[in-house]
């Protein structure tokens, strides 16, 4: 791990969304290693913070001796809207406070990244995009928004859309949240921990594979004593206290909605296929490194070998082999970490590689 700046704040004033305005929109961001460096943008994912604070930290891959090396490269973590440290519904005011704020896309999410890059620190060019989950969404993204500005990306466990059974999953949770007795339609006046509690349990059994949970991987070397410990500790224990109902909701929103081709109509030439699916991953530029966990149970290996096979740009496909589900991609275990690391580190420098 590597201290970094801590986290600060971009201002960037009346900044239009998807769903409408925010009339101050802030971007949390922290940045490690020289800025005369190549720069690397990591943004977060779903459940990751910059404060390492809750469910998932964001810099478990940044330090000397990890995938992204601060003395090597100038380093950018992002916090998504909604996450709760860049604007979301716990920390704007009113009007657009709890449920009444907009609806936000991930196209949102990199115009408001690039602000933070081209106009406070100062960055001409990205060298990578990375990330992992709704993070490796982005980095699909950020070649299609900007695509003479990113050189590289690297998505892992994520992928280009959101997929119709991706979206079946989201509703399971969705569902235990927003029904549960104390969420109160988004204007609770406390933390609805019982929709929270249920939110976490319902979500818990996706994250991992089945040979995981064949194998008793819940209990984590001895952390855990039981299946129930590991629910009350770690995906109840995971929300409750750290994140906001409406902000999951909001952030699960953008989950839900992604999709490259809603860039790609207005950015590219248009193309023949129905959708544009194929005609957005085809002109992207950028050279795209794609790591799906084999046991991924909502970004499967087969979406990123479809979505390989429509991109011309030498990318490559390099799937993570774990029982780990779609923790595999999030630091969840170090054999997994160790095999990420050297794929990225041969992508970002192939010369240094024996």
């Amino acid at each position: 791990m590597s201290s970094g700046s801590g986290v600060q704040y971009y201002h960037h004033g009346r900044f239009r969304v998807a769903g409408g305005i925010l009339p101050n929109a802030i971007t949390a961001y922290r940045t490690y290693g020289d800025p005369a460096n190549p720069c690397i943008v990591f943004p977060t994912c779903y459940g990751g913070r910059l404060d390492n604070v809750g469910l998932l930290g964001q810099d478990y891959m940044i330090g000397p001796d990890k995938a992204l090396d601060p003395t090597m490269y100038y380093i950018v973590t992002f916090a998504l809207f909604s996450n709760g440290e860049s604007s979301s519904p716990s920390n704007t005011p009113p009007p657009y406070n709890g449920p009444y704020f907009p609806a936000v896309s991930y196209e949102d999410n990199i115009r408001a990244q690039y602000a933070v890059l081209t106009k406070e620190l100062n960055v001409k060019k990205v060298y990578c995009a990375i990330g992992f989950s709704m993070g490796g969404q982005q980095a699909y993204y950020w070649p299609v928004v900007y695509p003479d500005f990113v050189e590289k990306f690297i998505s892992i466990c994520g992928s280009a859309r959101t997929s119709m059974h991706n979206k079946c999953f989201l509703e399971g949770p969705k569902a235990a949240l927003v029904n549960s007795k104390d969420f109160e339609n988004g204007f609770y006046t406390k933390e609805p921990q019982f929709g929270l509690r249920a939110f976490g349990r319902a979500y818990s059994a996706w994250a991992y594979g089945q040979t995981w949970f064949r194998e008793h991987g819940y209990l984590l070397g001895g952390q855990n004593s039981s299946l129930e410990d590991f629910l009350r500790t770690g995906w109840e224990g995971g929300f409750l206290g750290t994140w906001d109902a409406n902000d999951l909701v909001t952030l699960l929103h953008t989950w839900y909605h992604g999709d490259v081709t809603l860039v790609g109509k207005s950015t590219f030439v248009a193309t023949h296929d129905e959708d544009g699916f194929a005609g957005t991953l085809g002109a992207i530029k950028a050279k795209g490194l794609i790591m799906p966990s084999k046991t991924d149970l909502y970004f499967p290996p087969e979406d990123s070998e479809i979505e390989m096979s429509l991109m011309n740009n030498g990318s490559k496909l390099v799937v993570i082999d774990s029982i780990w589900g779609h923790m595999a991609g999030g630091g969840a275990n170090s054999a997994d970490d160790e095999f990420i690391k050297l794929e990225v580190q041969k992508f970002l420098d192939p010369e240094a590689q024996p």
